[in-house]
């Protein structure tokens, strides 16, 4: 008895000092990783051949070869989930110090609780290597394990950046960084410097999905690379090629009730031309194929047409739905569904050209209008107000532009905005429409005057609003969020501005009626003037410390037109109606409310 109990010690003490089988970073994910129902709509082992793209993507950080990757990705290939096989390998397999850095400081929380501890919890080595190291203790932006450990960081942190040595960096959404982490330049290089005492086997992940062409991180990262396509045989010819947009053919029909149905969906061979279904392009062989040579970063591309997670059908659903709704949804289409940059046809509108096209419409509220909502501009010596009519599609009608002169240090001016506010305006069949939500800036001199004329008014919606200071480069969108400043704590809505500019200036290059394009009355207050400073901005890209950004720089003094188009599309975004039915007055309950907590 004692002779076998001495043999089992042996054996368990013999297994502790064995080597460990070298393992890529897809082998331990095959082996290890569980998928919860937290985080995944397939639950369970993890399988890399259920996406076969991903295991050179993550065994290439292994090879001693490669110090950086870059990958430039559509939504729906599974990059966080590779990104997260990643740390799981190196906290089980390769101990050393992480970095795992978001585009900001607000999402660290998620990651933490909801992607990185959900994968520690369901993988038993993982627990092990955090159980042996507790008394290390752990936090929701650090967490310490044996050997190791990994630190979540915002790109928009610059004290996060530089205080620690680090082997692995992992960037997520680079795309979404600010071009400098406050004053201290790009988050990136300065994340990068951390890794300076690992120069001989570091390793640098970027990972994105792509945005504006000539700002785009990822683009530059994958173009200087291996710039790898994931690449199909053909089932004719066996040329291997990549799934391009521009090869797919397909056959669609219109319901009654306008939606789309896809009749077929075919790729064409870049090289015999014969057509094959989804099923028979992803049910022959793939492989990565370089297109260029690099010393030490491989690149990768991917797009949705490669995901196991969409059909291609539900692709070019997609498609003719984004070229329905305009070009803000296309944009969105062609980033997260080709995982390709947007290139802009134009960053300025000729005024002439939309002075001209004006309209005489039939009523004051033309037939295709379903909502209404308004805008203020306070200046000192006035108030300069737009009311914007909406359809389906975001299809717009300018209602009125309208300027009240007076003293804005007197209640009578106050008294007369809040009366005109309550105007109603007509169709030509009688029916009435009020204004359903108005966004009132609180710039320049007279901030807690409409902090107490909008909290006093927001049973009617009328919002206070603020454009928000973005850092150069970040993404923020145009609702950013609210609070209540004191004293009057008036709940303040912040707009991400040049999200809304963004938006308007595509808009007003949409040249054919339909969704998202801008219509204008002869007279209202839509003169000259009013065009002109409407387009008295112009987006021109910048650099700080080397890294391009896009800034929106005035080429006139006046923009008020241009700013209150903003507004107005922020307090429809506010509003969020239901196109299907018309509201007559002000909606007390919305579909997507602004938070008043």
């Amino acid at each position: 008895m004692i002779a076998e109990k001495t043999v089992d010690l042996f054996k368990e003490v013999a297994q502790l000092w064995a080597p460990r089988p070298n393992l890529t970073v897809s082998e331990w994910a095959d082996r290890y990783r569980i998928l919860t129902t937290a985080t995944s709509a397939e639950p369970g082992p993890w399988r890399t051949d259920r996406a076969p793209y991903m295991r050179e993507i993550m065994d290439s950080i292994t090879a001693d070869e490669t110090e950086e990757v870059a990958i430039m990705a559509s939504a729906q290939v599974g990059k966080t989930e590779f990104m997260l096989n990643m740390v799981g390998y190196h906290i089980d397999y390769d101990p050393c110090p992480i970095m795992f850095m978001l585009p900001n400081k607000r999402l660290i929380n998620y990651f933490s609780k909801t992607r990185l501890s959900t994968m520690i919890e369901a993988s038993e080595p993982l627990q092990k290597k955090f159980a042996a190291a507790k008394n290390l203790g752990n936090t929701i932006d650090e967490k310490n394990f044996l050997g190791g450990s990994v630190a979540i960081v915002g790109a928009n942190a610059a004290s996060s950046l530089s205080s620690r040595p680090i082997r692995i960096l992992l960037c997520d959404e680079v795309d979404r960084y600010p071009a400098s982490a406050g004053t201290e330049g790009d988050p990136i290089n300065l994340a990068k410097m951390r890794t300076t005492t690992f120069d001989f086997n570091r390793k640098l992940i970027y990972v994105s999905t792509p945005l504006n062409k000539g700002t785009s991180r990822i683009e530059q990262l994958y173009d200087d690379s291996t710039a790898e396509q994931w690449s199909f045989a053909c089932p004719s010819c066996d040329e291997y090629q990549p799934i391009k947009w521009d090869q797919i053919k397909f056959e669609y029909h219109k319901t009654d009730s306008g939606e789309f149905i896809i009749d077929e969906v075919n790729h064409a061979c870049c090289k015999c031309g014969c057509l094959h279904s989804e099923r028979e392009w992803k049910r022959s062989s793939g492989k990565w194929i370089a297109q260029k040579k690099h010393s030490n970063r491989r690149g990768f591309h991917l797009n949705q047409f490669s995901s196991p997670w969409v059909t291609w059908s539900a692709i070019v659903n997609d498609f003719l739905k984004a070229k329905r709704d305009g070009r803000e949804k296309l944009k969105t289409w062609v980033n997260t569904v080709l995982g390709e940059t947007w290139e802009e046809s134009g960053t300025k509108v000729d005024e002439e050209l939309l002075f001209e096209r004006r309209e005489v419409y039939d009523a004051d509220v033309p037939d295709g209008v379903k909502v209404l909502t308004a805008a203020v501009d306070v200046q000192d010596d006035r108030f300069e107000i737009e009311v914007v009519g909406w359809g389906a599609g975001r299809e717009s009608w300018g209602i009125e532009y309208h300027v009240m002169y007076g003293d804005l240090k007197k209640d009578d001016i106050w008294n007369q905005l809040d009366m005109w506010l309550q105007k109603r305006w007509s169709k030509a069949n009688g029916k009435q429409f009020g204004i359903t939500c108005t966004c009132m800036d609180t710039g320049g001199h007279f901030t807690q005057e409409v902090y107490r004329f909008c909290g006093a008014r927001g049973a009617r919606n009328i919002y206070a609003i603020k454009g928000a200071s973005a850092v150069k480069g970040e993404y923020m969108p145009l609702l950013a969020g609210t609070s209540r400043p004191k004293p009057l704590k008036t709940l303040l809505v912040r707009l991400g501005v040049n999200d809304g500019k963004a938006r308007v200036m595509s808009s007003l290059q949409v040249d054919e009626v339909g969704p998202n394009y801008c219509h204008f009355p002869r007279g209202k207050g839509y003169e000259l003037n009013y065009f002109l400073g409407l387009t008295a901005e112009k987006l021109e890209v910048r650099h700080e410390k080397g890294v391009p950004y896009h800034v929106w720089v005035k080429v006139r003094a006046r923009n008020e037109p241009f700013d209150l188009r903003v507004y107005n599309i922020a307090a429809l975004e506010i509003v969020n109606p239901n196109f299907e039915k018309e509201y007559t007055g002000a909606i007390q309950r919305k579909k997507k409310r602004v938070r008043r907590g």
